[in-house]
């Protein structure tokens, strides 16, 4: 198997994991507004920790390559604030076709769909050149990657059904969300492995935790507050945030 065959395969195989989360809305509860509001609580705790332990430092390392401290800052900070922007301006363009609840959680489950594929397609770019140089680091690095995105496809898939209490369209969403992880990895080789520099990638990076923690902060953890379930809600806020903090063990 050629270097590009092995490491298409790995990144789909890591995208492809996001839908093992989809099948959670088999779940048979009566009471499923606790079902919405520990999956969203923990969808939260997932975002914050990739943009915080992941994400964030990663784009500071690459742009510590070429740029002194308060250039690292400020590229950061304003890749962070232009991801915030791109969020506010999708949220206001999504369609209010649901009554009030259940428009709020199908623009949780679109945005969220929105931000992991921004997130998915650089993951896919990187496990892509990572898997094609050096086959084990990729291996592990794909291992990390299918492992919080199981978490991710709960993200979609609970808002999507509950507001639209259609399985099929979970489904579709979820996938799209899937296959933007190999569509990364095709990018990477028809494009972005002769023109992608450190700059555009930690940008992109960036720009992505922006998104993330605008859905946490602003759609995901006031979604869940109407529920009265604060408890639970800080529980699994640290349990999601617990979870990706797994991938240090790879």
């Amino acid at each position: 198997m050629t270097n590009n065959t092995f490491s298409f395969l790995l990144t789909l195989l890591a995208g492809i994991s996001t839908i093992i989360g989809y099948f959670i809305i088999y779940i048979k509860k009566k009471n499923y507004q606790k079902i919405i509001t520990r999956s969203l609580s923990f969808a939260a705790g997932v975002m914050i920790c990739t943009s915080i332990t992941d994400l964030i430092p990663e784009a500071i390392k690459l742009f510590s390559k070429d740029m002194k401290a308060l250039g690292i800052i400020s590229l950061c900070f304003l890749g962070i604030i232009f991801g915030i922007v791109i969020s506010m301006i999708i949220d206001y363009y999504i369609p209010d076709d649901y009554n009030n609840e259940n428009k709020n959680l199908y623009r949780v489950g679109i945005l969220s769909m929105i931000a992991i594929i921004l997130h998915n397609i650089p993951e896919g770019i990187i496990t892509f050149i990572a898997a094609k140089n050096n086959r084990v680091l990729g291996l592990s690095l794909a291992l990390a990657i299918a492992m919080h995105n199981i978490p991710e496809g709960i993200t979609i898939s609970i808002p999507i059904y509950y507001s639209t209490k259609n399985k099929k369209l979970a489904f579709i969403y979820t996938l799209i969300s899937a296959l933007s992880e190999p569509l990364g990895a095709l990018i990477a080789y028809i494009i972005l492995d002769r023109i992608m520099t450190d700059l555009i990638l930690g940008i992109i990076l960036s720009m992505v935790a922006g998104v993330m923690l605008n859905i946490s902060f602003k759609t995901l953890l006031p979604n869940v507050k109407k529920y009265n379930d604060r408890n639970n809600v800080i529980l699994f806020i640290i349990l999601g945030f617990l979870f990706m903090c797994l991938k240090f063990l790879f």
